[in-house]
């Protein structure tokens, strides 16, 4: 079992720039592959980027390459999502994830949620 706490989120202007943290309770957050995804008002929840164990491979939506950085703290067990030049079109509710098994970018492969965290960004 694992319960996940995002925080971070908040208001910002285009162009700025917004640090996600993902704060773990499990026993050792070394054992799961974490995601971050998003969810705008209206639309289905998508995929932004995701990290192995080791953090050896990252996989990044599209939409953020470049723009955004996914990292993680075991120790801490702790996964971030560094977020620069935002753009309006990345408001949106953001999760984390944590899956078991697999470096994934579909929202059904991962077990774990948390609550998500609010990121509006004005024009």
């Amino acid at each position: 079992q694992v319960q996940l706490v995002e925080s971070g989120g908040g208001l910002v202007q285009a162009g700025g720039s917004l640090r996600l943290s993902c704060a773990a309770a499990t026993r050792t957050l070394s054992s799961y592959v974490m995601g971050w995804f998003r969810q705008a008002p209206g639309k289905e929840r998508e995929f932004v980027a995701a990290i192995s164990w080791n953090g050896a491979r990252i996989n990044y939506a599209d939409s953020v390459k470049g723009r955004f950085t996914i990292s993680r703290d075991n120790a801490k067990k702790t996964v971030y999502l560094q977020m620069n030049s935002l753009k309006p079109e990345d408001t949106a509710v953001y999760y984390c994830a944590a899956d078991k098994t697999r470096l994934a970018t579909v929202a059904a492969s991962y077990d774990y949620w948390g609550q998500g965290t609010q990121v509006t960004v004005s024009s």
